[in-house]
């Protein structure tokens, strides 16, 4: 009998073990298998395309973004080109903020404009995903980027001594990821990608695979070019493979060949159930992706189409989907007319076969627009797509005057988008391919797929003016590295929420700027209680003006230590302060209940005098959590034991015994002596301080006896140690008045603070409710100035 039991053990644990090992597999095969969510995308593109917005504009309306060369590049052209004069160009390649990356000058020069671009759209990027870019310091975030044409240098014929120790790294691809990573202090992988023209899909690939494998926790990914030469013209020319007027023509019987374009994109990509934990947008979904090889073909650079087929087809198998669960593909489509028919006939015997007429594969390229941007020339059609999801439309594709005759277009069912189409939702997600391929032969393909429905419905009028809570006061915090961003930083917010539907709420806006914004050297806050009081005072500081509701960095900042100091004389109408701090900040709430209630533990009767210290133990809580760092905290009365609990020396419920004690001697003009507090004391733990508690007991009085305390709660307060006003600021927590909201007292004392050498976390202070909304808000406006190699250099001429 004991064999069997023993039996049926094993087998129970047999079992158990099996089961647990099933489902090790199932979690793993479905982490391998999770969707990745675009959390936002930045760009810098032709036709001064510098936000995804501006791409929509220019693909929705139709306009071609080819023009001349550009007038500052310093480029010395033969009279007798091989082409045309024309390409899609950055507007201003050159510009570059070196300052806010605390680059010099000389660096600057000698770094290749791809660099530069990157790192402003990485912060960029970040800001978007609304996340403030500092809290990603040390964090397991990775950088993928596809880097190509790396020219900036090649012409130098001579350079100035003082450049030359910076030009390696400064034309290094490896340096495009790195000096990211860099930058930001990311901790996560940080891999430079040059397959020429699949370069950023390649990118996407490989960070979507890094989030899968738990590599990374958030992945910045993309590519880029920037033709600094025009080298890049001269060896396309000698191809033959450009168009007589610069500009692609995909899928179309015109095509004569590429037009050649430049840009720079980037995408802020994580696993969709995070970026859902996290509250983080979602702007799509990456289904799948995959990337192969043309092999050995009909030559090196020559498309290959059953390799082309095979990666589309990886790509559902990878995403878990069938052909025509995919409504669109965003192509390659560079306009070469071989390459083009090529590329139809990939499309036709994969997305294209066994599809009815209602519903045809469209087929459109971004390249139409821009010219091929070669490194962005992915990250460009995912920002498009993206965007067609949010319009609900599929753009068209210029310069087709009719579909190519080299392809095959009976053999399935595949249209052009020579117009705009409409694209509505339906109950199934609207999905589109985008493909990429190289004349590196490396080809990848990428299935993006809508954003799913929220879990909740997006905010009404109705319902942001019931969560606005209006009445109370809010602090609106911006910043930036000089004086001029910050101008424009207010410039850019009031444009903002002038044409915000629905204008979000102060709440919303506050949470916003405290939560996804880093805090920079040059500061303004902005408090009141409704959006116009507010906008007046962002307008006062975009115009460089004074504002009642405006605090700012003084012009001659000098840090000071901060110093809190804590009053013990009750506040007139203190119960109306509680009210007031506790409707605006919940951790002041939290907090205040919790010490009423360990005080009436103690003392059977609420007096002002014990309203006054559960308010300022609830205050120390605000500041705290506020992250306000204090050099020094003291306090007079009983303010001086709210001073020990802040100063780590007391738990609340030992701060709580102690003022019992005190109130409980003092009550009715009771007299003190060192005895009353001799019988509690022996009853509290004193611990090490975790702020410097400054008092005025002699220096030998030990923290811990009845004569310390006796000292500084008698009814004779002595005075609070002097503090020199002009190494120190002192936060005075007891200065409430009947005629003004404490909650608004607090908030200008903390601005002050954090304008004149401290900082706050105001995200604590902002957080009305535990899922408070963050929303878009612009970005840091970039003080770019011109930094160009050939300035500075003799080169020859190409």
């Amino acid at each position: 009998m004991a064999n069997e039991e023993k039996l049926v053990e094993y087998l129970k644990w047999t079992t158990a073990e099996l089961h647990r090992t099933q489902q090790q597999l199932r979690d793993l095969q479905a982490a391998q298998q999770e969707p990745i969510a675009v959390v936002s995308t930045a760009c810098r593109l032709p036709g001064k395309t510098r936000t995804p917005d501006d791409l929509w504009d220019l693909v929705s309306e139709g306009r071609d973004a080819v023009t001349g060369f550009p007038d500052d590049r310093t480029w010395e052209l033969p009279e007798d080109l091989p082409y045309a004069r024309l390409g899609g160009f950055l507007d201003d390649a050159a510009g570059f903020d070196a300052g806010f990356f605390d680059i010099g000058a000389t660096e600057a020069v000698a770094t290749e404009p791809l660099q530069r671009l990157m790192l402003h759209l990485a912060w960029e990027t970040v800001e978007r995903g609304h996340i403030a870019p500092h809290t990603l310091r040390s964090t397991l975030t990775g950088v993928y980027v596809g880097a190509t044409g790396h020219d900036y240098a090649t012409r130098l014929e001579t350079a100035p001594d003082e450049l030359l120790p910076y030009l390696g790294g400064g034309t290094s691809g490896s340096l495009v990821s790195g000096r990211i990573a860099y930058a930001l202090g990311l901790e996560g992988p940080a891999i430079s990608v040059d397959t020429a023209c699949s370069s950023s899909l390649v990118a996407l690939h490989l960070a979507c695979q890094a989030l899968r494998r738990g590599e990374c926790r958030l992945a910045l990914a993309g590519g880029g070019t920037v033709m600094s030469t025009p080298h890049t013209f001269h060896a396309f020319a000698h191809q033959k493979s450009l168009a007589q007027d610069g500009r692609c023509k995909p899928f179309a019987a015109a095509a004569d060949g590429m037009g050649l374009g430049e840009g720079v994109g980037l995408i802020l990509l994580e696993r969709l159930g995070d970026a859902r934990r996290n509250g983080h947008p979602v702007l799509a979904v990456i289904r799948g992706s995959a990337v192969n090889q043309d092999g050995a073909g009909y030559g090196l650079a020559a498309p290959n189409g059953p390799s082309q087929q095979a990666v589309i087809r990886a790509a559902l198998a990878d995403a878990g989907l069938t052909p025509g669960q995919v409504d669109a593909v965003e192509a390659h489509g560079t306009g070469t007319p071989i390459g083009d028919a090529i590329e139809v006939q990939a499309l036709l015997a994969t997305y294209g076969a066994d599809r009815s007429p209602e519903r045809p594969l469209w087929l459109g390229s971004v390249k139409s627009n821009t010219g091929h941007t070669q490194g962005a020339a992915g990250t460009a059609a995912l920002i498009k797509m993206i965007q067609a999801f949010r319009y609900d439309t599929l753009p068209p594709t210029l310069h087709i005057d009719r579909p190519t005759p080299l392809a095959t277009w009976k053999k399935g069912t595949v249209r052009l988008l020579t117009e705009a189409v409409d694209w509505p939702r339906r109950d199934e997600p609207r999905r589109v391919g985008i493909s990429a391929f190289a004349t590196s032969g490396t080809n990848a393909h990428l299935i993006l797929e809508e954003p799913p429905v929220p879990d909740e419905a997006p905010p009404t009028p109705d319902t942001l003016a019931a969560t606005a809570a209006p009445g109370l006061p809010v602090a609106w915090p911006l910043s930036a590295r000089t004086p001029e961003a910050l101008q424009e930083l207010a410039k850019a917010l009031v444009t903002h929420l002038a044409s915000a539907d629905p204008t979000p709420s102060p709440a919303d806006v506050a949470h916003s700027l405290a939560a996804t914004r880093s805090p920079l050297e040059h500061r303004a806050v902005l408090t009141g209680t409704d959006t116009t009081g507010l906008l007046a005072a962002v307008r006062a500081l975009a115009a460089g003006d004074d504002h009642p509701d405006l605090t700012r960095t003084p012009a001659d900042a000098i840090p000071k230590k901060i110093a809190w100091h804590f009053d013990g004389t009750p506040a007139a109408d203190v119960e109306a302060a509680a009210t007031d701090l506790g409707g605006a900040f919940p951790v002041f709430a939290a907090t205040f209940e919790e010490t009423r209630a360990l005080l009436d533990t103690h003392i059977p009767t609420t007096t002002p005098a014990t309203l006054h210290f559960a308010v300022h133990t609830s205050l120390a809580r605000v500041l705290l959590e506020a992250g306000v760092h204090a050099h020094r905290v003291g306090g007079t009365g009983v303010g001086h034991i709210t001073a020990a609990y802040t100063a780590g020396v007391l738990a609340l419920d030992d701060a709580c015994r102690l003022a019992a004690a005190h109130f409980t001697a003092t009550a009715d003009g009771g007299s003190p002596t060192p005895e009353t507090y001799g019988p509690v004391l022996k009853e509290l733990t004193f611990r090490p301080a975790t702020l410097a508690l400054t008092g005025t007991a002699p220096a030998d009085t030990p923290l811990s006896s009845p004569g310390y305390w006796h000292h500084h709660l008698a009814p004779a307060d002595p005075a609070s140690p002097d503090l020199d006003p002009e190494t120190h600021t002192v936060l005075d927590l007891s200065a409430f008045s009947p005629s003004t909201s404490a909650a608004r007292t607090v908030l200008t004392a903390l601005a002050r603070l954090h304008t004149s050498g401290g900082t706050v976390d105001w995200t604590p202070l902002t957080r009305r409710t535990p899922r408070q909304r963050t929303i878009d808000l612009p970005t840091y406006p970039f003080q770019a100035t011109r930094h160009w190699l050939h300035d500075h250099t003799t080169h020859t001429a190409t």
